[in-house]
């Protein structure tokens, strides 16, 4: 996902990419990790890029509930709107990185429907872990051990020698 390509957003071309990484994935036995970068669904596809969230997700529970394989969710700033509601909460280890700005919505749109303002930093990785989100906040550079941890647990590396 660029977001330097409209804002990293999802649409049918990027769904259908994500589905078939994980359709790969469960017939090879094989661990996800996917990076978010994104801005959402991609509005200009109406709701082909909306139906990507459910294919999505489709595949991530065949992947995780039917063959119990591991799904490692990795949010960078920003992830929001459709990726946030579907394959960015769906893994089974979320990690997020420090100050990333993690939302469904904007803090405008928020607070023009609830008509209430939101506290800043709401949107704020640090406040969203401490809410239980998602699991750890770790910096890019310790990112590679940590999954490489992550996944020596849970069986797809060899435990370290010595």
């Amino acid at each position: 996902m660029d977001f330097q390509f409209m804002g990293g957003s999802m649409g049918s071309v990027v769904g259908e990419k994500i589905t078939r990484l994980i359709e790969y994935a469960t017939n090879r036995f094989l661990p996800v990790i996917i990076v978010c970068a994104s801005g959402g669904a991609r509005m200009q596809e109406g709701s082909l890029s909306l139906m990507q969230m459910a294919k999505i997700s489709s595949a991530s529970y065949d992947y995780q509930s039917n063959k119990k394989l591991f799904y490692v969710s990795i949010l960078t700033s920003p992830t929001t709107g459709g990726v946030t509601a579907s394959f960015g909460m769906l893994g089974d280890i979320i990690i997020a990185e420090p100050n990333a700005h993690i939302a469904f919505a904007g803090k405008r749109v928020i607070e023009q429907t609830l008509k209430k303002t939101i506290p800043d930093g709401s949107q704020a990785a640090e406040y969203s872990f401490h809410k239980g989100l998602f699991d750890p906040i770790v910096p890019r550079n310790p990112l590679k051990g940590v999954l490489n941890e992550l996944f020596q647990l849970h069986g797809f590396l060899p435990l370290n020698q010595g």
